[in-house]
């Protein structure tokens, strides 16, 4: 019976935290806000805990993390193209991310999760192609 009790209350905790957790979905387009090729929205704010749903609107798209722009120790992530795929990120800072198909295209976004990131220099510091740098320009103006 206590056993029994101590489990229902496991899952009764867990669903209260997962129950905090928010997903955000991030389009893939070839025309959008910003020109073409492009992430709607391209920048998003999150909490820990919090998921990024990648939903390929258009087709031959995936989002992928930038080597460089991303918190130390968080894990890589990459979507298959054409496929919707939700990323989940705990720890705090700025991640910067791609469609590797369009990456010279300048198609990237970043994702801000929690305040005040400490890798904010970092992540501007990581070299780009001229028009993803140029694209990656107002998306850091948006970090508080």
């Amino acid at each position: 019976m206590i056993w029994g009790s101590m489990g229902a209350a496991a899952l009764l905790i867990g669903s209260i935290l997962g129950a905090n957790a928010a997903e955000t979905v991030v389009k893939t387009l070839n025309s959008g806000p910003g020109g073409m090729m492009v992430f709607d929205p391209a920048f998003v704010k999150i909490q820990p805990g919090d998921t990024i749903r990648f939903v390929p609107a258009d087709k031959g798209h995936n989002a992928e993390l930038i080597k460089g722009m991303a918190p130390e120790g968080a894990p890589a992530f990459k979507t298959v193209v054409g496929k919707e795929e939700t990323v989940t990120f705990d720890k705090p800072g700025l991640y910067g991310f791609k469609c590797a198909p369009h990456y010279i295209m300048g198609m990237v976004g970043l994702i801000q999760v929690g305040d005040k990131p400490a890798n904010l220099e970092a992540a501007r510091a990581v070299q780009h192609g001229k028009l993803a740098a140029k694209r990656f320009e107002p998306l850091f103006e948006k970090v508080q």
